[in-house]
């Protein structure tokens, strides 16, 4: 179901709850997402949020290279892959993230990758959220 306000239409709605933090589980309302947190570098079984931004990024990341492949008049190869990599940091103001995208996209010309890269770029709503956010790179791979 979709809901229209203010001219911006909600296409979906994810309802999540969290307990217990980095050493917690997540999940989600309709149960297809259930997970153990651990926190990052520990022996801890789970995963942790940055892991979970990576997968939600890159996922995003190829839905966005798809559309832009099609308006393209190209065809996005079913191999293409896009690792994320999210650098939990430390600085002088506290915590924070950065990130590369590293992206195969194997058949396709160099030249028409890196305008696939760009426009997928433009439009993914991770890439949106990052911009002037936190320092993203993103390699051709």
């Amino acid at each position: 179901m979709s809901t229209t306000t203010d001219h911006v239409q909600v296409l979906y709605t994810a309802h999540t709850r969290t307990t217990g933090g980095r050493e917690g589980r997540g999940q989600s309302d309709d149960g297809r997402l259930d997970v153990q947190l651990g926190t990052p570098g520990s022996s801890r079984p789970g995963t942790n949020p940055e892991q979970l931004f990576g997968v939600g990024w890159s996922a995003c990341f190829i839905g966005a290279m798809g559309l832009a492949a099609q308006a393209m008049g190209v065809r996005l190869p079913a191999e293409t892959d896009v690792e994320a990599i999210v650098d939990l940091n430390r600085g002088a103001d506290g915590y924070f993230l950065s990130g590369r995208l590293r992206i195969h996209v194997p058949g396709l010309p160099r030249d028409q990758a890196y305008d696939l890269i760009k426009r997928a770029h433009e439009t993914c709503p991770y890439s949106k959220m990052t911009r002037g956010n936190m320092n993203v790179g993103l390699e051709l791979v």
